[in-house]
């Protein structure tokens, strides 16, 4: 009997009503299962999700968020041989499945790690504060909380696990709910990754809903709370950005979508260079990765207009050696197609861009598989076409056969180059291969406008190079135009679409109190005993130590440029000023900092564990001899630090604010220091 998909909604599974939808074996065409998600409550979805996943989300830390992502990593890591075993039947080749499968589960991985870039609280403090008034008392800064709504993701075929992943890892970290929708073609994949993560009971209830039929009506309940993300074509992401809800409410709405994605062979890297080597191995894995189904793949070859034969000649004989068939037959290197239907539509595209682009190597109609049905599976044959007119036939730059299908196209010089690169308005990606810095910079500058991402290909990067096709964490993928204008991923830039940013106003008081970082002028307080005796959990933000007063000599700064080996003029040679800054022998900005340090440390021991580190240090004033110098040291931040095992010392780094003034009052340096604490709770 053929099983039919369920829904997860309002803390259960459940069955949709209406339309059965048939999901097919992309090889063999055999129904693996039947999917609908008509009938269900999209306002009771909205609502659970707010009330439930959304409340507890917001409640925790970035830290406590990033520690539950990286359980629900590997947990997921331990089940993926199911996942493999699954994705075979989307026509994918283990290779194929290990980008959808394992690159999600890392894009898991990268974003539990990300929150260390974030500190222990449900929300953060960004850049630097800013001064509002002559005297210091007034101010404003910036602070980033979660939004109060739902992420709602509306996922493309081609990566039924990977595009549900790298999603919702940003929207958990950030603090946000998610419900997913992913295509239906492959949905039994995504169905089986959220059995999973529901069953392990790791993610708050309400983090995560998932619906696997058609989602008709899902928007019709977005509020400006909400995020929706749209991965797909072009034209299905217009009109749902147009859904009047979205404009309503004016709901941010980030689309990712296919694009018409170039490779540059660049004017020295000319047959028997590792440049073109890389450049032909990059085309070809492109195209037959997946099929060709990715948004990322490469659809136009540019090259010089002296390199087309060769450029022509040696992708035929990469792509020749590419065998295609059943992803689990031995020796194929390329699968099927998601269904028949994508193969004729590619088909289509593909005898509309060969009106004037004769096709060149590969044929439509016809393709040899190894354990596979050419009659009853999505197969065809990688097909390369010939533009050698494109800015006068730009059918090209226009129409996008999502398969395995590219054109080759020449250029005259860099400018052509770039002018046809961005003749695609708007790609994800594009790649130019070039060992010449200066053809790699004048690319990079003139073509950056019209791309969300550049990789410049060459011998140096050959070992270690993602490729062309394969978007990072860490790195925003998006891109201009064609391809939708949004950004997904990209670090903590990801992390900020699922939370607001707010601009706060008041005295550096107030403005400490709300974001619990230290202000310049805000109120301090000093206790009974040095700050380094205290443990992380009894400092408190704003607490300060007042040292003693030091009177800078000569004597000083002649021992310190002896210890040191800072012989720098203006410390040891009061001839030599004349047209200079100062106006005698000055004092070493280190040597300042150092007596600073040396002025506000404790010696004795105690729950100061070590000196972390700098973050930053300006020196503001000229010392010279016969200055006194005194130092206020603030506690600025606290950051807990996680336990890597029960023998770890449970402990915290805490920010202090150096600030290190001369007799007059004024600030000569000022510097933000780090140390180690123990926590008074080993628990």
């Amino acid at each position: 009997m053929t099983p039919t998909l369920e829904n997860y909604a309002l803390g259960r599974w459940m069955a949709g009503t209406g339309e059965q939808h048939e999901l097919l074996d992309a090889s063999t065409g055999e129904v693996i299962a039947l999917a609908n998600g008509e009938g269900l409550d999209y306002a009771a979805m909205f609502d659970y999700a707010r009330r439930t996943g959304n409340k507890a989300l917001r409640k925790m830390t970035f830290h406590e968020r990033g520690r539950m992502i990286k359980a629900l990593a590997l947990h997921l890591d331990s089940k993926k041989e199911d996942f493999y075993t699954l994705s075979y039947r989307s026509g994918a080749t283990r290779a194929d499945s290990w980008i959808d499968i394992e690159g999600g589960i890392g894009n898991l991985f990268a974003n539990a790690s990300l929150r260390r870039k974030f500190p222990d609280k449900p929300f953060y403090v960004e850049s630097d504060p800013i001064a509002l008034s002559k005297a210091g008392n007034f101010m404003g800064h910036h602070i980033m909380v979660p939004k109060e709504g739902v992420a709602v993701h509306i996922n493309a075929y081609n990566f039924p696990i990977w595009g549900m992943l790298e999603k919702i890892a940003v929207n958990l970290l950030a603090g946000m709910p998610a419900i997913v929708k992913p295509a239906v073609p492959t949905a039994y994949l995504t169905e089986a990754v959220v059995r999973e993560i529901i069953a392990s009971k790791i993610l708050p209830e309400g983090a995560l809903q998932l619906v696997c039929g058609t989602g008709q009506g899902i928007l019709d309940h977005v509020t400006y709370q909400d995020v929706v993300t749209f991965t797909g074509s072009a034209e299905t992401g217009r009109k749902l950005k147009g859904h009047p809800r979205i404009l309503a409410e004016a709901v941010p709405f980030n689309m990712e979508a296919d694009s018409l994605n170039s490779a540059v062979l660049g004017p020295d890297a000319v047959p028997g260079t590792v440049e073109f080597d890389l450049f032909i191995k990059e085309i070809r894995k492109e195209m037959t990765a997946k099929a060709g189904q990715k948004c990322t793949a490469i659809r136009r070859v540019i090259v010089p207009e002296n390199l087309v034969e060769d450029v022509q000649i040696a992708l035929g004989k990469a792509l020749a050696q590419t065998t295609i068939g059943h992803p689990q037959a031995e020796g194929v290197r390329m699968g099927a197609l998601v269904s028949l239907t994508q193969v004729n539509r590619v088909r289509e595209q593909v005898r509309e861009l060969a009106k004037h682009t004769p096709i060149v190597y590969g044929d439509l109609d016809n393709v040899q598989v190894i354990g596979g049905n050419c009659k009853t599976g999505a197969f065809m044959s990688p097909i390369v076409l010939l533009n050698s007119e494109p800015f006068k036939f730009t059918d090209t730059h226009e129409v996008e056969a999502f398969g395995p299908v590219s054109t080759i196209m020449p250029y005259k010089d860099l400018d052509e180059a770039i002018a046809l690169s961005n003749l695609g308005k708007g790609s994800l990606v594009c790649s130019v291969a070039t060992n010449d810095p200066r053809t790699a910079q004048d690319f990079v500058l003139g073509a950056a406008t019209h791309h969300g991402r550049i990789l410049v290909i060459n011998e140096e990067v050959a070992k270690e190079s993602t490729g062309h096709g394969s978007p990072l964490p860490l790195l925003i993928h998006g891109g201009p135009g064609r391809a939708g204008g949004g950004q997904e991923m990209g670090g903590m830039r990801g992390v900020e679409h699922f939370m607001q940013r707010v601009a706060i106003q008041g005295s550096p008081t107030m403005i400490t109190a709300i974001t619990e970082v230290y202000q310049p002028k805000a109120r301090q307080t000093e206790r009974d005993k040095h700050p380094f005796q205290h443990y992380f959990e009894e400092l408190a933000i704003g607490q300060t130590y007042t040292t003693h007063r030091h009177t800078v000599t000569e004597a000083d700064i002649t021992n310190f440029a002896q210890v040191s080996g800072d012989n720098f003029y203006a410390h040891v040679d009061a001839t030599s000023l004349e047209g200079t800054l100062f106006t005698g022998r000055v004092a070493h900005g280190y040597y300042i900092l150092s007596k600073a340090a040396g002025m506000f440390v404790d010696p004795r021991k105690g729950p100061v564990l070590l000196n972390y580190g700098l973050d930053e240090c300006r020196f503001t004033k000229p010392v010279y001899p016969g200055m006194t110098i005194g130092v206020k040291l603030t506690v600025k931040e606290k950051i807990g630090q996680e336990k890597r095992d029960a023998d770890d010392v449970a402990k915290g780094i805490v920010r202090w604010l150096v600030d290190v003034s001369d007799e007059t009052g004024e600030t000569v340096a000022v510097a933000t220091i780090l140390t180690m604490v123990k926590k008074k709770d080993q628990a």
